[in-house]
């Protein structure tokens, strides 16, 4: 089960309520899950969750270079599958950038799509979707006019020092790896 420091609730205020979505972490839970959005200036939420392999990732690993946390619906569906393989095919235009994908799949659904498409980076499982709750990227869906909740297409890239540099949000799965590449080369950098 992934976790995030203490509970869900102490790891998502303790995350933002430093950044500027600090007046939304004074209200919460009063406020719905996509107003926890976070943002660029946002310091990328405490997290531990478990790769295709059973490996165990928190925000530690994110450290030390840029990180590309991209949340998808389901894996070896249509658009995931787009998307996946963009990531996949982009990964050199990167400059040298890691790739997360991350969804609510279980690890053993991740390591079939994985093998299936031969992608090149680390799928983590959110089972319990608490990452994708502390990100803001949970939110209510419709479909044929019933609602549900579910992953809104959302990619942070997060600096160096776990700071979140760029956030694309709503994105369309067909052209959203070349936006990332060209995104790295605009977004802020260390000096």
């Amino acid at each position: 089960m992934a976790r995030l420091n203490g509970s869900p609730a102490q790891g998502l205020i303790g995350s933002i309520s430093q950044g500027p979505n600090a007046q939304v972490a004074a209200s919460w839970p009063h406020r719905s899950v996509d107003s926890f959005m976070i943002d660029v200036g946002s310091r990328f939420p405490a997290f531990s969750l478990k790769d295709q392999d059973g490996a165990a990732v928190t925000q530690e690993d994110l450290k030390g270079a840029k990180t590309i946390v991209y949340f998808y619906p389901k894996d070896d569906t249509p658009g995931c599958t787009v998307e996946a393989c963009s990531f996949r095919d982009n990964l050199p235009r990167f400059t040298g950038a890691r790739v997360f994908g991350v969804s609510p799949d279980d690890v053993k659904s991740h390591k079939k799509f994985v093998d299936k498409f031969k992608l090149n980076f680390r799928l983590l499982a959110d089972v319990d979707h608490s990452l994708c709750e502390a990100c803001g990227v949970w939110v209510q869906k419709s479909l044929y006019g019933k609602s549900y909740m579910g992953v809104e297409r959302t990619t942070f890239l997060v600096g160096p020092d776990g700071v979140v540099e760029k956030v694309w949000r709503k994105v369309k799965p067909e052209v959203h790896a070349a936006e990332v590449a060209a995104g790295i080369t605009t977004a802020p950098t260390d000096a």
